[in-house]
């Protein structure tokens, strides 16, 4: 999904217990992109924050919703290209 402004967030992933998902964050970009986690997809928790290009793997503990975007006020300028599977 590409992101071009604040306030705008991947659509969110249910990760089951125990199964591994990726993170990619790509693109030229100003700004501070955050993983979040949320048990119910409405009340989110900051997991990890990147200024720069990046691919990560994890690991859901339990079973979580998963997302990736810009928070209000943490956009400048570019697009970011953001998944998470």
């Amino acid at each position: 999904m590409n992101i071009t402004a604040q306030n705008t967030f991947t659509p969110a992933v249910l990760i089951q217990s125990g199964n591994i998902f990726d993170v990619s964050i790509s693109g030229t970009f100003v700004a501070t992109v955050t993983v979040q986690r949320s048990k119910d997809a409405a009340t989110w928790f900051d997991l990890d924050k990147f200024t720069a290009a990046a691919e990560k793997t994890g690991v859901s503990g339990s079973a979580w919703y998963f997302r990736v975007g810009v928070k209000t006020g943490e956009f400048t300028s570019g697009t970011i290209v953001a998944a998470i599977y």
